[in-house]
């Protein structure tokens, strides 16, 4: 669980532990994280220089028990298809 909080609320625990990911490969990448109520998802912005990568994660992946390693993987997987974005 990467948060115990709900909607907008945790948005900035998910910026947070998206922040701490990121940095560990790449100081230069920016993280934003906003919530769609509309489709209950988490958007989260990942931007390095004029590239940016934009992907949901639902709230079930976020809230859910035992998925921060599902979390960090897409994370980690959506930072490599930013670093090769043309």
């Amino acid at each position: 669980m990467l948060t115990t909080l709900e909607g907008e609320a945790a948005c900035f625990d998910i910026e947070q532990w998206a922040n701490r990911i990121t940095r560990q490969s790449d100081e230069a990448t920016a993280v934003q994280v906003f919530y769609d109520a509309d489709s209950n998802t988490y958007i989260l912005r990942l931007a390095k220089k004029a590239r940016v990568l934009v992907f949901r994660l639902s709230v079930a992946q976020v809230r859910g028990p035992g998925r921060e390693t599902e979390c960090e993987r897409t994370l980690q997987r959506k930072l490599k298809d930013l670093r090769h974005l043309i």
